[in-house]
């Protein structure tokens, strides 16, 4: 039974997936605008393309995750429903991750300013590695939701087959070796993405710092703007770090169950969960100017038509 502190939290999750669907919709279209009719695709684009669309559809299937939670509880206790729901939300999840470490991968390269013969090559490199990067992940993605619904399909068999004592026996050690690969290669999945976030995060903040001790050091007293954007850059990447790791914890706090279903603290993560994509979206539209003009295209030729309407 849905208590009031679960509604009130799927309610609240339910709003800030609206505004990360409007949000990533706006970067989508911003990004695929740049895309069409050019033979080439830029590669910052194709990243910003598979993230917001993949981010896209993963917090429409919240959305509709989180009403049928409200209105429809045990359409969920149906045993494919349950399956289709775990593919579901293990590969989007996983999309989203790795997509959100490739865009701080790509940062990293393109902007820091490392001498090293490697960190050049992949300057030199980026844009013809960026299609690779995202069909790698996708295929990553999709590898690991895989085996965790064929492992709830095979738990589920496991817990509610009568059997004697033995075959119970056997049934539950085979069960937790089951379990223990799987957790492996959840882990493995969504491990890399982790890994190279904040290795690159920290690389770029560092960096970026340096950068801007020295433009400090030579500041002639004025405002420098070049100042102001590395400053700017710096408190962005941070907070992308900060809310990747939040959302990080709680998709694995939610995937492998660590509370019970629509407790309090579940319901916490839920909140976290749905909250730091919207907020990494939020942060990626006022930091970049593109994404900034095509709801100000919108709100002004909205705003022509009504006064011409009025007049």
């Amino acid at each position: 039974m849905v208590t009031s502190f679960a509604l009130l939290c799927l309610s609240i999750a339910i709003i800030e997936s609206l505004a990360g669907i409007l949000g990533n919709g706006i970067i989508l279209a911003a990004s695929s605008s740049s895309c069409i009719g050019s033979k080439t695709w830029p590669p910052y684009d194709m990243i910003m393309i598979a993230l917001s669309s993949s981010r896209f559809i993963w917090q429409s299937w919240n959305t509709l995750d989180y009403l049928m939670n409200i209105f429809y509880e045990n359409f969920f206790c149906q045993e494919n429903v349950n399956i289709v729901t775990k593919i579901m939300f293990t590969f989007l999840s996983y999309s989203s991750l790795w997509f959100g470490a490739w865009l701080s991968v790509f940062y990293c390269i393109k902007v820091a300013s490392f001498t090293q013969p490697f960190f050049i090559w992949l300057k030199l490199r980026i844009a013809r590695l960026v299609p690779w990067m995202l069909l790698t992940s996708w295929l990553c993605s999709f590898t690991a939701a895989i085996p965790f619904a064929w492992d709830v399909y095979s738990v589920h068999e496991n817990i509610t087959a009568t059997s004697s004592m033995t075959n119970s026996s056997a049934r539950t050690a085979t069960r937790k070796g089951t379990l223990g690969l799987l957790i492996l290669i959840c882990n493995a999945g969504i491990g890399m993405p982790l890994i190279m976030s904040m290795v690159s995060s920290i690389l770029l903040i560092w960096s970026l710092w340096i950068h801007t001790r020295q433009m400090q050091n030579n500041a002639s007293g004025f405002r420098d703007p070049s100042l102001e954007a590395h400053m700017k850059a710096i408190k962005s990447v941070c907070s992308f770090l900060l809310l990747y790791i939040i959302y990080f914890i709680c998709v694995l706090v939610i995937l492998f169950k660590v509370f019970s279903p629509l407790s309090n603290r579940e319901m916490i993560c839920v909140v976290l969960m749905a909250a730091c994509p919207t907020a990494h979206t939020l942060v990626l539209i006022w930091s970049n100017p593109k994404f900034q003009e095509l709801p100000a295209r919108i709100w002004h030729h909205t705003n022509c038509h009504v006064t011409t309407a009025s007049m």
